[in-house]
């Protein structure tokens, strides 16, 4: 955690995420600055959409045509999207909830289809690439508003204080906690088009179906601390190597010496 004053949040917020892992941040971004962004992520998601489309049964690893998907790394081919993920919102949550000095870890738009509903399961995102250290930060941005019929965050208050727990993969779901959450302890993060919901990496969380008519649409910007590595290889075997999380063109510095890089 980053220390006081905080630059972006309140203390209130703070204590929130310390305590739960988490905490919705409603309207931090308004239409006409959306606006741009969705359009360009869009034509990404076309290209992505595309390809789904020509391979063998709609399918590429969990992206599915009609069901969800990805289109990750776009800061490292978009001006606009580069500097909107150093942004000072950004930069100030990364200031209060990691600390001095931060990176951008990982970017990817999330679209979720209603021609196929379907679920993104139960997981932490720490089970996905396990990085150390192993907290960093999830920034979940609604680009559509974001619903408990179309699928927004459900989260699972307070785990993240266990560590990274056993994941196991499901065909064609991905990874999902190998122990499944008490429908009664979890929370819906409903939120609006340019609210933010901020999780900890170890927080464990899921997306529900998209019933609806119409695309939800969500970017997704992590960001971990200056020299954070993603151990490579697959549990329970020890890693076969370490990767430092340094790639110019996408993990580049957001925060140095408590300091927006950009501002600087």
């Amino acid at each position: 955690m980053g220390e006081p004053p905080f630059r972006q949040l309140t203390d209130a917020q703070v204590e929130q995420f310390d305590r739960d892992g988490f905490v919705v941040v409603p309207d931090v971004f308004d239409a006409d600055l959306l606006d741009p962004l969705v359009a360009e992520i869009d034509e990404a998601i076309a290209t992505v959409d595309a390809l789904l489309e020509q391979s063998e049964d709609g399918r590429i690893a969990i992206a599915e045509s009609g069901a969800i998907t990805f289109a990750p790394h776009l800061v490292a081919r978009s001006s606009q999207l580069r500097a909107f993920a150093a942004g000072p919102f950004f930069a100030g949550v990364c200031h209060d909830l990691i600390g001095p000095d931060v990176n951008l870890y990982w970017d990817q738009a999330v679209y979720k289809k209603h021609q196929k509903p379907r679920r993104f399961p139960w997981h932490q995102d720490n089970g996905y690439a396990y990085v150390e250290p192993q907290q960093y930060l999830t920034c979940w941005l609604a680009l559509t508003d974001a619903t408990a019929e179309n699928g927004c965050p459900r989260v699972l208050p307070g785990v993240h204080r266990q560590g990274t727990l056993a994941h196991t993969y499901r065909d064609p779901l991905g990874f999902e906690l190998v122990q499944t959450p008490d429908p009664d302890d979890v929370v819906v993060a409903e939120v609006s088009a340019g609210g933010v919901v901020l999780f900890s990496s170890l927080t464990p969380h899921l997306t529900g179906p998209n019933h609806t008519d119409e695309v939800r649409k969500a970017y997704i910007l992590q960001y971990a601390p200056t020299g954070a590595e993603v151990l490579v290889g697959d549990p329970p075997s020890p890693p076969r190597s370490r990767q430092r999380a340094d790639a110019p063109d996408r993990q580049f510095p957001v925060v140095r010496d408590g300091h927006s890089v950009v501002a600087k």
